[in-house]
C-alpha cells in the first residue's frame, strides 16, 4: 500500500499555496521556496510600498533589470497584440481606480484606460527596466504562473511526483492529477474535471477578487471596464506562465489564436452559461459533450 504523500501548505502573495511531494521537503528547501516568493513579491507587488514596481511608479527612471522581467514582458507583447491591447501590463492604475488598490479600498472611482502605447513607456533592455513617464505595472495576467514555474524549477530535483498549487494555478509533475473546474456561479459545483500530468493548469474567474456592483479584477485595458461576456477560463500548457497568460487572454477574442501559438488547450465559460473548448481539449465536461 502506497504511503500518503506529503503536503506543505502556507500563505503567500495573498493566496493559499500547497506543495505536494512524495517525501516531506526539508527545512532548507522550504526556506529556499520562501526566498524565491519573497524576492518575486518585493519586485513585482503593487500592494507594497517597498517593491521595485512601487519605486518605478513613484518616479524612479529605471532600475536594474529584474531577473523575470524579460520573460514576462516579452510574453505581454504577445498577449497585448493577440487581444488588440485588451491585456496590458500598465493596467495597475485602472485596477486601483476601480477599487482594487494597495489598501484594498474597493471604492470605485470610475473607469480609467491603461496607456495603449505601453511599449513606448515600459522599456526592458540593456540591463535596465524603465517606466517613463511613471506608471503602475501589474503583471497579474501571468505573474502567479511565472512564480509557480520558479518554484517547480527549484524543486525539479526532488524525486517522485510533485504538485505546486497556488490556489488553482498549478504545475504537475509525474502522476496525473484530476482537477475540478470550479463553477464560476457556484463554488460548490464543477463544470468538469481535467486530468493533468507533466503540465500546468491555470484558471481565472470573475467570481474571484470581485466587489461592488459587478466589479472584478479582469478589466479590459482599452476601457477600464470589467469583462462582461466571459465568466471563467482554464488553460493547460507545458509551463504555468503560459497557461496563466492564456487563461487571461481567453476573456477576449484573440485568446484562442494565442493558445494555438503557445501550445495550450483551454475551456471557457460565458456569462450566459455556454461552455466552449479548444480542439484537442481532453477535459471531461459535464455538458453532454
Amino acid at each position: 500500500m502506497a504511503s500518503e504523500r506529503s503536503r506543505w501548505s502556507f500563505d503567500a502573495i495573498g493566496t493559499r499555496w500547497e506543495i505536494e511531494t512524495d517525501e516531506p521537503l526539508s527545512e532548507e528547501r522550504q526556506r529556499q521556496v520562501a526566498i524565491i516568493i519573497d524576492g518575486f513579491d518585493r519586485t513585482w507587488s503593487r500592494f507594497r510600498g517597498d517593491s521595485v514596481v512601487a519605486h518605478l511608479a513613484r518616479g524612479a527612471n529605471s532600475v536594474p533589470l529584474p531577473i523575470d522581467a524579460s520573460a514576462m514582458l516579452d510574453a505581454y507583447v504577445a498577449l497585448s497584440e493577440s487581444t488588440s491591447a485588451a491585456v496590458n501590463p500598465l493596467i495597475g492604475e485602472a485596477l486601483a481606480a476601480r477599487g482594487y488598490d494597495a489598501s484594498y479600498s474597493f471604492t470605485d472611482r470610475g473607469a480609467q484606460r491603461a496607456p495603449a502605447e505601453w511599449q513606448s513607456i515600459v522599456r526592458w533592455n540593456e540591463g535596465r527596466l524603465s517606466v517613463v513617464p511613471p506608471a503602475v505595472l501589474d503583471v497579474g495576467a501571468l505573474g502567479k504562473g511565472r512564480l509557480v514555474d520558479l518554484i517547480a524549477d527549484l524543486l525539479a530535483d526532488v524525486g517522485g511526483d510533485m504538485v505546486v498549487d497556488a490556489s488553482g494555478d498549478l504545475s504537475v509533475r509525474g502522476s496525473a492529477q484530476r482537477v475540478a473546474l470550479e463553477h464560476p456561479f457556484d463554488p460548490r459545483r464543477a463544470i468538469g474535471v481535467w486530468e493533468v500530468s507533466d503540465a500546468a493548469l491555470c484558471a481565472s474567474s470573475t467570481s474571484r477578487r470581485a466587489w461592488g456592483e459587478g466589479l472584478h479584477h479582469v478589466l479590459d485595458a482599452r476601457t477600464g471596464e470589467p469583462v462582461r461576456t466571459v465568466a471563467a477560463t482554464w488553460a493547460v500548457a507545458p509551463r504555468a506562465m503560459a497557461a496563466d497568460g492564456i487563461a487571461t487572454a481567453l476573456f477576449f477574442d484573440g485568446g484562442p489564436k494565442l493558445a494555438r501559438d503557445w501550445d495550450a488547450r483551454w475551456v471557457r465559460m460565458f456569462t450566459d452559461g455556454q461552455v466552449q473548448w479548444s480542439p484537442g481539449c481532453d477535459a471531461e465536461l459535464f455538458n453532454g459533450r
